[in-house]
């Protein structure tokens, strides 16, 4: 097993981070040649998704999102806290803190259009985010 985080700096919510070549770099970091390799988020207002990075797509998600969790919409965490990320959490809950790739010949097993994300989700800007990236299999 061969485990590395990553440090990505965010802007605000919508912002969407192609992890793809950094997450290919741990993967070749760790000499696995065969396996799997989770890639997790820390954090209840952030997720990580495989997703065309194409800007017609990226808007078509962020618009999605909108439509699945308002942003005029009442949340009780609202409510609660009175941060205002209400939204934020649900939309984080709908997409996932992680997915799992499997690796053949120590390259990620992605379609050819099909790049590794973190999503922004909090309304406020993030300095850091945390990326755990879990490198397990066989070095052959």
């Amino acid at each position: 097993m061969y485990q590395r985080e990553l440090t990505i700096e965010t802007h605000g919510e919508g912002e969407i981070v192609d992890l793809s070549a950094a997450v290919q770099d741990i993967v070749t970091a760790s000499k696995i040649r065969t396996g799997l390799v989770t890639v997790f988020v820390k954090g209840s207002t952030v997720a990580v998704t495989t997703i065309e990075y194409e800007t017609g797509v990226l808007s078509d998600l962020r618009r999605a999102l909108d439509v699945m969790a308002p942003k005029d919409a009442a949340y009780e965490h609202d409510a609660a806290w009175g941060d205002g990320n209400g939204r934020s959490h649900v939309r984080a809950a709908l997409i996932g803190p992680s997915i799992t790739i499997p690796l053949q010949e120590g390259k990620l097993l992605t379609g050819t259009w099909q790049q590794i994300v973190m999503v922004e989700l909090d309304v406020r800007p993030r300095r850091t985010r945390s990326v755990v990236c879990t490198v397990n299999g066989m070095k052959e």
